[in-house]
């Protein structure tokens, strides 16, 4: 017993001690085992925002292969306010530089990349934000798609 309870206060705090300070959300959600990702397949992320009165670097994370034949990985995110407000936005997430390179973080042939897309960004109340994310891109499925996420920091 009292090994199990030092195994999960370890777990726990490893946990904790690896995400940045000022983090207030972070989720990933999986594609496709397939690498594909279906325009009709989006991902919906729950999001609590406790304290309206700051602002918050709001990001999109994306997992992908080596292989993805694009620069960019363009998204629609649909925001839905605690009230019901709806805003839908368009964002382009630069994934190749200018040379032709994958930008992110290399794992063998996965890349991990984080795209702030809205810094300093205001909600205009407190309460639980829903996103739907979707590609926008001209072929369907896109290949080599693997994970779509958001995070949210307090700004700096």
């Amino acid at each position: 017993m009292k090994y199990l309870l030092s195994v999960t206060l370890i777990v726990f705090l490893f946990i904790t001690s690896c995400q940045p300070e000022g983090r207030v959300f972070v989720e990933h959600k999986e594609l496709s085992p397939d690498l594909e990702w279906l325009k009709k397949d989006s991902r919906e992320f729950k999001v609590l925002i406790e304290d309206n009165s700051i602002n918050y670097d709001f990001k999109i994370s994306f997992r992908y292969a080596n292989g993805y034949q694009y620069k960019t990985a363009n998204i629609v995110i649909k925001e839905i306010s605690p009230s019901g407000k709806e805003t839908t936005n368009n964002y382009e997430l630069t994934i190749r530089n200018e040379n032709g390179e994958y930008i992110g973080e290399a794992g063998y042939d996965i890349w991990d990349s984080e795209h702030l897309v809205e810094p300093s960004k205001k909600f205009e109340e407190s309460g639980t934000y829903t996103y739907i994310i979707e590609h926008n891109m001209p072929k369907d499925p896109l290949h080599f798609a693997m994970e779509v996420g958001i995070v949210v920091d307090k700004a700096k």
